[in-house]
């Protein structure tokens, strides 16, 4: 099988193309910076079409995971990437023939600031999502199923809160804030939320990819199924990297009001670091958000290989290794002698 995969940069794409050599297929790779995975790799940007179509060329799956992730920046930036991205991406697909296309969106793009309990996949509502990018990636979801046709199958798969070692998006930002003492509970923490180890995430990502064609023009959810509360899932994710836990409480309406001062002062001076809060972390962090798995594992044909307590368990073996190898890393020294 010939399949291009867009975005392996990251732990979940790097991880998904590995699994995809493993399996024997003939990959391509297309994203900015060099991988330094062993296939054929095209260097680039998503909404540069003549790359895109370079790529595209030749190829029967297209696994699309290219994305800007941030939670702040211009709506700019969004837009070329994830709106205009996945359009060249679908036009790529007709043109060239590419019989299914597997688009990897959130589960962000249909919530609304409500808690969502034990739902389904639900629409995509760019109109409701919060911020820009929940909203682009809503219009781009949108984009792709609009796509699916007889001759082009999309299927499009929303993992929710991907972590593991080597994640520098959700988990080492935990870990650096906790380090400094800077991670409070947003309002009580007993909200419950559903997160995905990374190896089911690219297990369910390989699933789609076989099933694509089979099962067409859906989104579904994927997650571990296991809803833990806020609080435990930071406390657990901590104590695998060896950092202290949250330290103390912040309001809800308190930290809501402070994560839009601060989302505006970003947005005034044009910073392009992380900010500490902003109206979106705040509601994730206070408002339940889990879901129905049943139509997810029925249409893929795939169950979550890995618990939450063992994904913890390798997280903590991640950090400690790499810990023994900071000490095992002596500097040289030239040592002068005196007479």
């Amino acid at each position: 099988m010939r399949v291009l995969l867009t975005g392996a940069s990251g732990m979940l794409g790097a991880a998904t193309a590995r699994a995809l050599l493993a399996e024997g297929v003939e990959l391509t790779v297309l994203q900015r910076h060099p991988s330094g995975l062993p296939c054929r790799e095209i260097l680039g940007s998503v909404s540069n079409r003549a790359v895109v179509e370079l790529a595209a060329a030749g190829q029967e799956v297209v696994l699309h995971l290219a994305a800007k992730v941030d939670v702040v920046g211009p709506w700019a930036e969004y837009e070329q990437t994830n709106v205009a991205g996945t359009r060249a991406v679908v036009d790529a697909c007709r043109q060239h023939g590419v019989r299914a296309l597997v688009h990897v969106s959130t589960p962000a793009v249909a919530h609304a600031g409500r808690a969502l309990v034990g739902v389904g996949a639900g629409p995509a509502d760019s109109r409701a999502a919060r911020g820009n990018y929940a909203r682009s990636k809503a219009i781009a979801e949108t984009l792709a199923l609009q796509a699916d046709s007889a001759q082009l199958a999309v299927l499009a798969i929303r993992p929710h809160l991907v972590w593991g070692p080597g994640d520098t998006q959700l988990v080492q930002r935990i870990v650096d804030r906790a380090r400094a003492g800077r991670l409070p509970l947003i309002g009580s923490g007993a909200a419950l939320i559903d997160s995905t180890y990374v190896d089911n995430a690219v297990d369910a990502l390989l699933a789609a990819v076989r099933v694509c064609g089979q099962v067409r023009g859906e989104a579904l959810v994927v997650s571990n199924g296991e809803p833990r509360s806020v609080a435990e899932i930071l406390r657990l994710l901590c104590r695998a990297a060896g950092v202290p836990g949250p330290r103390g409480r912040v309001p809800y309406p308190l930290a809501a009001a402070a994560g839009s001062i601060i989302e505006g002062a970003w947005a005034v001076s044009r910073r392009r670091d992380t900010p500490p809060l902003n109206r979106f972390l705040a509601e994730q962090l206070a408002t339940a958000h889990w879901f129905d798995q049943r139509r997810t594992r029925e249409a893929l044909r795939w169950q979550p290989r890995v618990s939450l307590d063992e994904g913890f368990a390798q997280l903590a073996a991640h950090y400690a290794k790499g810990s023994a190898e900071d000490q095992l890393t002596v500097p040289s020294t030239v040592e002068g002698t005196t007479s």
